[in-house]
């Protein structure tokens, strides 16, 4: 039987406390597995090489002047730096805030004024350049630390490489008594509307966080996380990274996104922690695939996830045995073996968090062998609130509250949480603060829900419910997913507040289209799918052939196709990859008016 090696919050104290503990207890493991281009191999890091690192990088920060309190920056895509860089300045009672490497210059600007960040760790000159839009000087910086060498002008503050900011030789510095309730971090939320809001997680918030989540699914010192969620975003920096050192687990570090499904198959982990995009995606291709192909590979296919469901109820105590599960043996071989071996072949189980997961997407994966544990939390929840466990698992849940935190409805079914996790506060914003958190500790989420035999079911979101001129109320986002199921759909905005009916916007998905138009005849291409207007009719057909499930005037009218998708850079999309819908709204007012003409 396998063996836990859990540090608990007591015997950690501090987040660095955590780490030296980790140490203590396993010197030699290996803590980390990162990819070098100079010698086209994966290296490995043990707790003991790492610690000696952070302890250097500890002595650097101490020679620039920093002092408890002050904020450092950091701006890097997952790697071995990020957590060497946040466990030296956490040691010194430093407060960490990350940044996405893919925000908007003017976003980055704010965060690093409003928190008064004293120090930003970036990449290299790419990241530089794309910080000379801003306008503003970066006031409040003593210093940019950069991995690799950059350009630089005279104005602005000092960059340094890491190599000549590294002390040659260094002695273990006097670390200064690390509170638990004390600042570790402010992360800052990407708002679809408005100004980011930073978010006060304390040591303790973080490190009961990933305790409370061991108690719900067992990590082993043998497991192994492959990370690439940036680690700018709470789950991560808290299921991904916090979470491992205290169970002692290895963490690879994913090269890229468009690498992922190589890495994947390299280094086969046996955890996968993941947003719903990336299961979406997944579930798409083989769809598309199938479609394609003979009518056996459907059957086959589709046996092979009703059967492997059947022995999963069968395994939650929630369904009787039944015959069709002797066919599993030979199912698995044929069919679901391969679809595992695309995430290396070793996958105990992976996590969803992040946004609704659907149950569609859940039923393929369980299906075919693949546990999928979703979970609910926000950033200002540390941010896991609810999740599944191997099992009790119910997939169309959020699952149950982890240990030490309360959950209640509250007004307009809102879903309330209290407990240890629970954020000190909004930086600088006591008044968002005092409309966040209850005088009692109970903290408003936003969504709404339903618990029933303490599983939570969000239901839907307060502020995102369209209600029509008939005062019929629908959830645009989860129709939206619904119609991103079909690949063909990139991107999608679903609106009609106050209308007589609802109209979509759609992206196309680039790879999807070329199949499309080869569909359509010779005489089709991507110009005439944008100009003719009889292609709406197939179009939206699709569309409303996602939303069969959904109720009969739950039905798109109209739809607008856009020709440039919604991103970062555009301001149209957040740092999480949340569509900003007021802005899209504006941008395409017009277009949207014209889909009411005659109404």
């Amino acid at each position: 039987m396998k063996k836990t090696d859990v540090i608990s919050p007591e015997q950690a104290g501090s987040l660095p406390g955590a780490f030296n503990e980790r140490v203590k207890r396993t010197p030699d493991a290996i803590a980390y597995g990162q990819y070098d281009e100079n010698s086209d191999r994966w290296k490995e890091y043990s707790w003991a090489e790492v610690n000696t690192e952070i302890l250097r990088w500890r002595q650097a920060l101490v020679e620039d002047g920093l002092k408890p309190g002050d904020r450092v920056a950091i701006m890097l895509r997952n790697c071995l730096h990020w957590v060497i860089m946040d466990q030296a300045a956490l040691g010194l009672g430093l407060v960490i805030v990350p940044i996405y490497t893919n925000d908007r210059p003017q976003n980055i600007n704010y965060i690093i004024q409003d928190a008064g960040a004293r120090i930003l760790l970036i990449e290299g000159d790419e990241q530089w350049q794309g910080l000379q839009e801003i306008h503003e000087p970066l006031s409040t910086l003593v210093r940019v630390v950069s991995l690799h060498q950059v350009q630089t002008g005279t104005a602005g503050p000092t960059v340094t490489t890491v190599s000549d900011w590294l002390p040659e030789t260094f002695t273990p510095v006097q670390e200064p008594p690390v509170e638990p309730d004390s600042l570790a971090s402010i992360v800052y939320t990407s708002g679809t509307t408005g100004k980011p809001k930073g978010v006060m997680l304390s040591h303790t918030n973080f490190l009961w966080n990933a305790w409370a989540s061991l108690k719900a699914i067992d990590v082993y010192p043998g497991d192994l996380m492959l990370s690439f969620l940036p680690l700018s975003h709470a789950l991560e920096r808290m299921a991904g990274y916090y979470l491992p050192i205290l169970a002692g687990s290895k963490v690879y570090y994913a090269r890229s996104v468009p690498q992922l499904a190589e890495d994947l198959v390299r280094v086969r982990p046996t955890i996968l922690i993941a947003v719903p995009r990336i299961f979406e995606r997944v579930y798409g291709k083989i769809y598309e695939k199938l479609k394609a192909g003979p009518g056996v590979s459907r059957k086959l296919f589709n046996s092979a996830v009703n059967v492997g469901y059947k022995k999963f109820e069968h395994g939650q105590h929630r369904a009787g045995w039944s015959p069709a599960m002797l066919g599993w043996p030979l199912l698995e071989k044929l069919v679901a073996k391969k679809v595992q071996g695309k995430l290396g072949g070793r996958l105990r189980f992976a996590v969803s968090g992040g946004a609704p997961l659907s149950a569609e997407i859940a039923r393929m994966f369980i299906g075919l062998g693949i546990s999928i544990q979703q979970g609910y939390g926000l950033t200002e929840t540390s941010p896991v609130i609810a999740a599944n466990s191997m099992e009790d698992n119910v997939p169309t849940s959020v699952g149950v509250p982890i240990q030490g935190v309360e959950v209640r409805v509250g007004e307009q079914n809102e879903l309330m949480t209290r407990g240890p996790c629970v954020m000190m506060g909004y930086w600088n914003r006591p008044d968002a603060t005092k409309e966040t958190i209850e005088p009692d500790g109970w903290l408003h989420t936003g969504d709404q829900a339903k618990i029933e035999n303490n599983h939570v079911f969000i239901t839907g979101r307060i502020k995102d419910i369209i209600v029509l001129a008939n005062g019929e109320k629908l959830p645009p986002a989860d129709m939206e997913m619904a119609v991103a199921l079909d690949g063909l759909f990139e991107q999608v905005l679903i609106l009609g507040e106050g209308r007589p009916y609802l109209v979509a916007l759609l992206v196309l998905n680039a790879e999807e289209l070329t199949g499309f138009i080869q569909k359509l005849g010779p005489d089709w291409d991507e110009e005439r799918i944008f100009k003719d207007e009889s292609v709406k009719s197939i179009l939206a057909k699709r569309v409303n052939e996602q939303l069969r499930d959904f109720p009969g005037y739950a039905k798109i009218r109209q739809i607008a196709l856009v020709r440039e998708p919604w991103d970062i850079d555009s301001g149209f999309m957040t740092p999480t990859m949340k569509l900003r819908r007021a802005k899209i709204y504006a941008r395409y007012s017009d277009l949207i008016e014209s889909l009411y003409d005659g109404h």
